[in-house]
C-alpha cells in the first residue's frame, strides 16, 4: 500500500492477477474438496460436509487472497444460504436467514459510527491537529520524540483504523524521514510507527475487526462485553506493549540525545471559521457518542443505538457528504459479517462439537488452554489474516470452553493483534514496508518481542479481570 488511505477492496484491484488468482482459487476448492473428504466423519450430515468445505474453503481464499477478503465473506453468506437452506442440496434444510442477519448485528453498527467518526476527523485534521500537538509536548529529543510518536499512534489507533492511522502518521513524518536517510533513528520511526498502530487497535472494540469479531460471537451466544470493560484490559495491554516496543528501538536505534530538527507546520491545519466550526462539531460528538459507549452500563443505552449519534448529526451537519460516506471501508464489514456467519455455523450444524470432543481429551487448565489459544492465533495471524484466524479460532474457543466463553473469545480476538514478524503479517507493517526506508528482518526484534509477550499479557490480565 502507498501511503494514502486504501480500503482492503482497492487494494485488491491494484495488485489483481487474473492468472495467479483464478489459479489460487481453484487450487483453493480442489483443496478444500480433498480436505473434506479427508477429515469428514462417517455420520457427518449433509450441513456438515457443506459448512466444513466452506471452512477449508475459505481458509484457502483468505490465505491466498485469490479473491478480496470482503468478496471471501459475502460468498460465505451466500454459500450457506444456497447448500443450508436449498432442499434440492440439502435433505434437511434449515432456516438460513440467521447466516445472514450478522450484517444487522450490534457490532457491525458500533464499527459503522466509529467510521463515521474516523472519517469525520480525517477530513476536517482532527487527527493531525492531535499528532502535532502530541509531538510538541514530547520535544526533539531522539527517544522522547519516538515515544510521543508511539503514543499518540497508539491512541488515534483506538478510533481510527490502524491502517489509516498508520498511513497518517508516516506521511506526516516523511520529511524527517527523507532528511534522516539511512539514520538508524528514521528506522525506529518506521518500525516504530506500525506497532503502535497495531497493539494501540487493542484498546477498544472499534479498534481492530478482531475485537468486533470477538463481541459478535459473545453476542451469538447470547453474552456481551460493554465497550468501558473492554478498555480495562485493552488500553492497558496497549499502552504496556508501546511501551515495551519503545524500550527495545531505543536501545537498538537510538545512541544520541542530540535534538532534532523537524517543521512541525502543516498547510492541512486551515485556520479559517468554516473549518474551525466544524473540528468543535466533531469533537462535541465524538465526547458524546465515546462518553455514551463508555457509560452504557449506567443507562442501558446499546452501544449500537449510541452509534446513530455519529451517523445521523455528522451527516445532517454536513460534514460528511456522500462522497465521504463512500469511502467508509464498508468492506472490512462484509468481512466482518461473513466472519461471524462461518462461525455460527460451525456451531449450529454442531461441527464445533464433534471436533471439540476430540480436543476434550487433553486435561489441561484452564489457563493453559488460555496460554495454548493465545500464542496459536499469535502464530497463526502472522501467515494469515488476523480477522480470519479470529473467525475461526473464537468459536472453537467457546465451545470447548463454555464456562470461559468471554475470556477466551476476548483473548483471541486480542491476541491476533500481536502479530508483526512479517511485513504481510499485518496491514499497517506493509505501509511501513512499502516505504522502502527498512527490510524485513527490521520488524523481527518488535515483532518478537509483541509476539511473545502480547499474549501472555493478554492471558494474564484477562485472567484478572474478566
Amino acid at each position: 500500500m502507498n501511503l494514502k488511505k486504501k480500503n482492503l477492496g482497492s487494494q485488491f484491484i491494484k495488485d489483481f492477477k487474473p492468472g495467479r488468482n483464478t489459479l489460487f482459487f481453484i487450487g483453493s476448492f480442489i483443496t478444500a474438496f480433498i480436505l473434506t473428504r479427508l477429515v469428514r466423519d462417517a455420520g457427518f450430515t449433509q450441513s456438515q460436509d457443506y459448512v466444513l468445505f466452506l471452512l477449508f474453503f475459505s481458509i484457502g481464499l483468505w490465505v491466498t487472497e485469490a479473491i478480496p477478503p470482503f468478496a471471501t465473506g459475502l460468498l460465505i453468506m451466500a454459500y450457506l444460504v444456497f447448500a443450508l437452506g436449498n432442499a434440492r442440496f440439502n435433505n434437511n434444510p434449515q432456516d438460513v436467514a440467521k447466516y445472514v442477519q450478522t450484517f444487522s448485528n450490534s457490532i457491525i453498527w458500533l464499527l459503522i459510527g466509529g467510521f463515521f467518526l474516523a472519517e469525520a476527523m480525517t477530513k476536517t485534521g482532527i487527527d493531525v491537529y492531535f499528532f502535532r500537538f502530541s509531538i510538541r509536548l514530547s520535544g526533539k529529543v531522539p527517544k522522547n520524540f519516538l515515544l510521543g510518536i508511539m503514543l499518540t499512534t497508539m491512541i488515534a489507533s483506538m478510533i481510527l483504523s490502524n491502517s489509516a492511522t498508520t498511513s497518517m502518521v508516516i506521511a506526516a513524518v516523511t520529511p524527517l524521514l527523507k532528511k534522516l536517510g539511512k539514520d538508524p533513528f528514521s528506522k525506529a520511526l518506521i518500525v516504530g510507527i506500525p506497532l503502535a498502530a497495531s497493539v494501540g487497535g487493542m484498546g477498544t472494540i472499534i479498534g481492530s475487526p478482531t475485537n468486533a469479531i470477538a463481541a459478535g460471537n459473545l453476542e451469538n451466544i447470547g453474552s456481551s462485553i460493554s465497550f468501558i470493560k473492554w478498555m480495562y484490559f485493552g488500553v492497558p495491554l496497549a499502552i504496556l506493549l508501546t511501551i515495551a516496543g519503545w524500550w527495545l528501538l531505543k536501545r537498538k536505534y537510538i545512541s544520541s540525545d542530540a535534538p532534532i530538527e523537524f517543521d512541525l507546520s502543516s498547510s492541512k491545519l486551515q485556520s479559517d471559521a468554516v473549518l474551525k466550526k466544524e473540528r468543535r462539531i466533531v469533537l462535541i460528538i465524538l465526547l458524546v457518542t465515546m462518553g455514551l459507549w463508555m457509560t452504557s452500563s449506567i443507562h442501558h443505552l446499546g452501544v449500537s443505538a449510541v452509534a446513530a449519534i455519529p451517523i445521523v448529526f455528522l451527516t445532517m451537519t454536513g460534514i460528511l457528504k456522500p462522497e465521504d460516506v463512500r469511502r467508509i471501508p464498508w468492506d472490512t464489514l462484509l468481512l466482518v459479517a461473513g466472519g461471524l456467519s462461518l462461525g455460527l455455523a460451525l456451531q449450529e450444524t454442531r461441527l464445533l462439537e464433534h471436533f471439540a470432543n476430540h480436543i476434550m481429551g487433553s486435561q489441561f487448565t484452564s489457563f493453559i488452554m488460555f496460554l495454548i489459544f493465545a500464542y496459536v492465533t499469535m502464530l497463526f495471524s502472522n501467515i494469515m489474516s488476523n480477522t480470519a484466524t479470529a473467525t475461526i479460532l473464537i468459536p472453537l474457543g467457546i465451545y470447548l470452553m463454555p464456562d470461559h466463553a468471554k475470556q477466551i473469545a476476548v483473548i483471541v480476538g486480542l491476541a491476533a493483534s500481536t502479530a508483526l514478524l512479517l511485513p504481510v503479517s499485518t496491514p499497517p507493517n506493509a505501509i511501513a514496508y512499502s516505504t522502502g526506508l527498512i527490510k524485513q528482518k527490521e520488524f523481527f526484534p518488535g515483532g518478537l518481542t509483541v509476539g511473545l509477550l502480547g499474549p501472555l499479557l493478554i492471558v494474564l490480565l484477562v485472567e484478572m479481570i474478566l
